[in-house]
This record gives C-alpha cells, structure tokens and sequence, in this order.
C-alpha cells in the first residue's frame, strides 16, 4: 500500500548533529538500511532516483553547514583569503580520484555548464560540425541547436544508438558515422573543426558506454572529444583520464560522489587549455588581447577562480564527501555493493513485470539498472503520460525513479545506493504497477 501522509510533498526532517572527528573514529553502519541513519530522507520516502539530483548525506551536510557558519561569521575574509585555498584542495583531491593533473581540474556549478562552456570557447565558423547523439542529454542536445540556429552557424549532425546494443557494435557504428563524417565534410582548402559529445553512462537509458575506445577514435579522425561524464565520478571506477586522454571531460560530484548540490568537475588537458579563453560568466581578471598590458591569456585555473558572488559551499563540499567515502571503506566497496543491488533488484523486477532487462548480460550496467515497463508501445511519451507517472510515484507513494520512452518501449531506470535494499524495489514495484495501470486506462479513455 502507498504510504499515507497528510500533505501532498512530505516535510524533510532536520539531521541529527554529528561530530564528524568523533564519527570517523567509529565503523560506519552497513550498507542498506541501517546506512539511512546517515542520510536527511523522509522516513517513509523510498529513493531509487540518486542518479537524477544526488543524495547528501548528513556527515557532509554537516561539513557543508559548518562552512557556511564560518563564510556567514565574516563574508570578506572567506571569501577573500579561504575560498580558493579550500577550492584547490578540493580539485587536489578529485584529480587524485580520476588520475589527472590537479592544474586540468576546475570546479563548475553542473555538466551542462561545463559541456556549454567548453563548446562556447571554441571560434567556431560556418562549416564547422558540431555532433551529438540521439542519446545525449537534454540540455545538451539544445545547447548544440543553439548553436547551429546562431551565427555562423555550424553544421549540428547526430549519431543515433538504440538500445538494447552491445560496445561492439556501438563502436562499429560510430566509427563509420565519424569516418562518413570527415569524408563528406572535411574540406582540404579550408581549416574545420569537428567536435563530438560523448557520454560515458548516459543518462536514458543509464547505461555505460565505451567512451573511452570513442574518444580514441575520434582522435585518430580529428575530432575533438567531449565526454559527459555526470555519471563518472564515484560510479565508474578506475577513470584514469590521463590515460583515457579526452580531449574535455565533465562529471557532476553533486551524483554519485556524494557531494552539494551543484558541483561538477571540468577536466581540460593541458594541450587544449588555450582553448577556454573565458568561464560563464567572464571574470575580471580576464586577459584581453586588446589590453595595452597584454602578456598572453589568464591561467585556467585562475580563469575559475572567481566568475562572480556565489555559494562557495558546493564547490568545496567535495572535500567532505570524499572523506565520508573513505570512511566507508573506499571506491570500491562502495560500487561492489551498489552495483550487485542493481543487478538483483534489476532482475526481480524484470521477473515481477514479465519483460526484460535493457542488459541481459550486465555488461553495460554499474549502479544504475534499466528495466523495460509493460507499457503498450504504441503509447506515446507525451506530457499527460509523464505526469500521471510522475505523480503517482511522488505524490501518492512517496517513491522515486528514472522513467522514459526509448527505441519504442518504455523502460524505468533505478539506482541502487548505500542506502536501499532489495525490499525497496519491491515497493518502488508495486508503485510502478499502479502507474502503469493508470496510464493503460488513461490511453484507453483517450483513444476511445
């Protein structure tokens, strides 16, 4: 039965204090349940959704509310002498975490920003390419239209996956995309750039993708790689960008990392820094070559050092999520755990719905798992159909995950947390039987 409550959206409760030196003396609970005494949740609220917005959790909240107790104490001098300070620790420790120089790490407010900043520092001219896919990001998606609809209107190509695929034949088909791209575009009397987004877990379906054998192809062609990654960074282990060697790499810390909404990093190699001549916004130390003192453009790293008054807060929250993460019990032990949750709680959904997993195999699965919904496919995504979901996962059970229409079918997305058991996908089940009833009937009044 869905939870009862006497108010549409539930109030959040306050966290109880901790005192963080005294905490991390102590062995943290285990993983499942017993990991909710850690987290801020509505007791009756039922999350499977960590991979849209985050969950933080109250050691860091309290991190978090202690830095902010001491920006409010005197503004200026936090502000002025301590924010940089503690924003370079905080890319010091993340640089660490997916094997990048610290001085290629900056820290933004969110994915789409960075995506939008890096593709808006590019000069780019008519007959340039700009290419996304069909599976790209929403926001990323129209920041590419925005761009071919303004002057000088660079070419906006899209390269389509369909899931259920494997990497092999993603990596088959977009090496004949790229290569039919530079065949047909490439001009031998005239200079143009190509620049391709590719998601390294995208974000529907939520799957993993083989980003990395992308991003060689795209440099043997000569095509820039940008990689939205706002599901990497404490999801995907191992990163080793400078290994990987993307061309841009962008990854939200307010996910899987555990850190304050919102705060992504921005991993620029040092071989293409001389291409992000500006943040959004510019800040005044910008070095303009028309400045009668020009010595050349700002550092990047200082390039990001203060774009204007904002909550320093998310940008440093890194720091104390990265310690709780440790406390854990590291990278690893946290995604073993989540990503075998997925795989069973995955499964007994499929088993319970009657239909399939989007990865039989489990091989593109981490901590997210995708699971097709007996929907009639001939239902289309429209906006009454969403929001009758929608409402009655939030609203009426007081539960939450992913949903979404593709290649015909629709499937829900869950993600698995320190924080859920298997029993959880058995209510986010019984919510999810319910709204689909309700859609089935809904297009049935409709079509009648």
């Amino acid at each position: 039965m869905p939870p009862s409550s006497e108010s549409a959206v539930p109030l959040v409760p306050i966290p109880a204090a901790f005192d963080l030196e005294e905490l991390y003396k102590t062995s943290p609970p285990a993983f499942g349940h017993e990991m909710l005494k850690l987290f801020g949740f509505d007791p009756k609220y039922v999350n499977l959704n960590n991979g849209s917005y985050g969950s933080l959790p109250l050691p860091v909240r309290v991190a978090c509310d202690n830095w902010t107790t001491e920006i409010e104490s005197n503004p200026d001098v936090f502000i002025r002498y301590k924010a940089h300070l503690l924003v370079d620790r905080a890319r010091e420790r993340i640089s660490q975490l997916i094997g990048a120089d610290a001085d290629e790490c900056v820290i933004v407010n969110n994915t789409s920003h960075g995506i939008a900043t890096v593709l808006r520092n590019f000069s780019l001219k008519e007959g340039d390419v700009l290419i996304g896919a069909n599976i790209s990001y929403g926001s990323v998606s129209k920041t590419l239209k925005y761009l071919g609809d303004i002057p000088p209107h660079p070419t906006v190509l899209t390269y389509d996956v369909h899931f259920p695929t494997t990497h092999e034949v993603i990596l088959g088909e977009f090496r004949q995309f790229i290569q039919r791209v530079k065949e047909e575009r490439d001009d031998p009397h005239q200079s143009r750039t190509f620049i391709a987004i590719i998601d390294s877990i995208t974000s529907h379906p939520g799957v993993l993708m083989p980003w990395k054998e992308m991003v060689a192809i795209c440099k043997d062609a000569g095509v820039y790689s940008l990689v939205d990654a706002a599901h990497s960074i404490g999801q995907e282990l191992d990163l080793n960008l400078s290994e990987a060697k993307p061309d841009f790499w962008v990854s939200n810390c307010h996910k899987w990392l555990f850190a304050k909404r919102g705060c992504a990093v921005l991993y620029v190699p040092k071989r293409n820094q001389h291409i992000i001549k500006s943040p959004i916004p510019t800040p005044v130390e910008y070095h303009s070559p028309q400045d009668e003192d020009y010595q050349g453009p700002q550092e990047f790293v200082k390039l990001f050092e203060w774009t204007g008054t904002i909550d320093h807060v998310p940008h440093i929250s890194p720091i104390a999520a990265l310690d709780f993460r440790a406390w854990l019990g590291g990278e690893h032990k946290i995604n073993k755990y989540t990503h075998e949750l997925a795989i069973e709680g995955g499964k007994y959904l499929a088993q319970r719905f009657g239909t399939s997993l989007l990865d039989p195999e489990g091989s593109l699965t981490l901590n997210m798992v995708v699971v097709e919904l007996p929907i009639p496919e001939e239902i289309q995504q429209t906006t009454e159909v969403v929001a009758l979901i929608q409402d009655t996962l939030c609203i009426k059970w007081n539960v939450s995950a992913a949903f979404f229409r593709h290649n015909k079918k629709w499937w829900v997305r869950c993600s698995a947390q320190i924080y859920n058991e298997l029993s959880d996908f058995h209510v986010v089940a019984d919510a999810l039987e319910d709204a689909v009833a309700k859609v089935i009937e809904f297009n049935a009044g409709y079509t009648n």
